[in-house]
């Protein structure tokens, strides 16, 4: 009796884990640029201009993503953006997402690979860094995980059962049609090649054939894609297919767009650190990838779901690699089968200190960073701008951060060397994972966001308060626009106007500067003799 009470606590306590991974101090950090502030400004600027079909930042049209996560983000903000704040809003539909995304793995794994390594599955999902950064952000990226992992999932369901059940693949359709209005083609790019793929390991054509020629799957796409697309052609013409298609898809990936380069094997670096502190285990697993593709696992070669997995995970990094344009959260795309492989594999690890060492490090690394910040201020390395923000993050590191952060290596180390009962390896893992996403949540990600961004919103709530218009002037901060609950053009400032810049974009006379924090500064012209470039 009582042990069937401790497992059932213990498996109450991993189903809350995403609640608490996504939703603890969500709202606690600014808004960071540029992408939280472009996608949040986009939506605001929606009630402003009273035009919910498209997207505008500062102005201009946006054409960087469909519309979707626009939606959702209004609805967040128009009915809670006054009550709880602008952050929070704008941040709940991908919060929302992750954990979506959370359960969704589990549910998926729990008939499939058995309660216990769902369960296991659901905590790598909830606590891995990267899951951590994308479902507390105000981008596209959140919502589109989960609806590749919806239309994946299903996908296999049809695979599984022969095509004799229609339902999953009509909801993977479905799946993919919101994908395509949340961030584009990416969305029926992956599922589709990772079905091919893994019906040609099958030498079977047929099943994908027939699956991808559903005349009333292609219908439901259809309807839910084309109405938005055909209003936005029609509206901005010439420019959407250049902006959208063009711009941000093709350019994307067959050139380096906004200076995001890096070689061939950037994601194989970037995927072990998306996925900590699980990634000793990504590699344990790694070891065992041989034996899942040839299905000698317990599973007929012909329907191997880990040889499936495996190729998902196998086709995002391979073809992003590929990628002119190379961004870390491209990875997080084949996230989701890493996730059921390493929970599969979990039985299998060895040698204790190179899972645990990683976790251990990493909390000493959120005690010593505020430090190492202060004493690169003072070497003399960059311009005046970085090391006045390399300065500030000291002085916003308070007593609250060391707390839980210094509590966070304390306990670790206490666990790690003081106590009798150690419990599996895994259990440790999991224990280091939610310290660590309690260390992330409570303290370094709003002293990270105090630090980078904290500057930007004083500098824009400080505007908001002036009767003078403003500007940003060589300043690339889209969430002072948000803040000033107003659009704020990008441009060198005019008579009778003020501007947000940088210190060390600031001409040496001609300008009164009325705010100051950590390098960013809001400026008055008093000179009409000067002439800002």
């Amino acid at each position: 009796m009582a042990q069937n009470r401790g497992l059932n606590i213990r498996t109450m306590f991993i189903l809350a884990l995403p609640l608490a991974a996504f939703l603890l101090r969500l709202g606690g950090a600014p808004l960071f640029d540029v992408d939280e502030g472009a996608f949040s400004e986009a939506t605001r600027e929606m009630f402003e201009r009273g035009d919910f079909l498209s997207t505008w930042l500062n102005g201009a049209p946006r054409f960087d993503k469909p519309i979707l996560i626009y939606w959702l983000q209004a609805a967040s903000y128009w009915c809670l953006g006054g009550i709880l704040g602008v952050e929070w809003a704008f941040r709940l539909p991908s919060a929302l997402a992750a954990i979506a995304w959370c359960y969704a793995v589990w549910r998926f794994a729990r008939p499939r690979f058995g309660p216990d390594t769902a369960l296991a599955a659901l905590s790598v999902a909830a606590t891995a860094i990267g899951t951590f950064a994308i479902g507390r952000a105000a981008t596209a990226d959140a919502l589109l995980n989960l609806l590749l992992a919806l239309s994946l999932f299903d996908a296999w369901r049809t695979l599984e059962s022969g095509y004799s059940r229609r339902a999953p693949l009509l909801r993977c359709y479905a799946w993919i049609g919101l994908g395509i209005l949340t961030k584009g083609p990416v969305a029926l790019l992956v599922p589709g090649a990772v079905t091919l793929l893994y019906c040609a390991s099958r030498k079977d054509w047929r099943i994908w054939l027939r699956a991808m020629s559903d005349p009333l799957g292609w219908l439901i796409l259809a309807l839910l894609t084309v109405p938005w697309y055909a209003t936005a052609l029609a509206v901005h013409g010439q420019n959407f297919i250049d902006g959208f298609i063009f711009k941000h898809n093709v350019q994307r990936f067959t050139g380096t767009l906004e200076g995001h380069a890096g070689s061939i094997f950037y994601y194989i670096i970037v995927v072990p650190v998306l996925l900590l502190p699980w990634t000793g285990p990504l590699f344990a697993s790694l070891l065992g990838a041989k034996a899942d593709i040839a299905g000698h696992n317990g599973q007929h070669t012909g329907s191997s779901l880990r040889r499936y997995l495996w190729i998902w995970a196998g086709f995002v990094v391979i073809f992003f690699s590929f990628s002119g344009t190379k961004l870390p959260h491209y990875a997080l795309y084949g996230a989701t089968p890493l996730f059921l492989l390493i929970a599969a594999h979990r039985d299998e690890l060895r040698r204790p200190f190179a899972h645990l060492a990683m976790p251990t490090a990493l909390f000493a690394f959120a005690v010593g960073l505020p430090a190492l910040c202060a004493l690169l201020s003072t070497t003399g390395a960059g311009n005046v701008f970085y090391r006045a923000l390399l300065a500030e993050a000291t002085l916003r590191a308070d007593a609250s951060y060391y707390a839980i952060c210094g509590g966070a290596l304390l306990i670790w180390l206490l666990v790690l060397f003081t106590s009798k009962e150690k419990g599996t390896l895994w259990n440790r893992l999991l224990f280091a994972a939610c310290l660590q996403t309690a260390v992330l949540a409570l303290a370094l990600a709003p002293w990270l966001g105090a630090t980078l961004q904290g500057p930007v919103k004083e500098a824009a709530l400080f505007a908001r308060s002036r009767p003078e218009p403003a500007v940003l002037w060589q300043l690339r901060t889209p969430s002072v626009s948000v803040y000033r609950d107003a659009v704020t053009p990008a441009r060198a400032p005019e008579a009778g106007e003020i501007a947000i810049t940088r210190i060390d974009r600031l001409p040496e006379q001609g300008f009164e500067i009325l705010h100051e924090r950590a390098g960013v500064v809001v400026v008055r012209r008093t000179a009409d003799e000067a002439e800002p470039q």
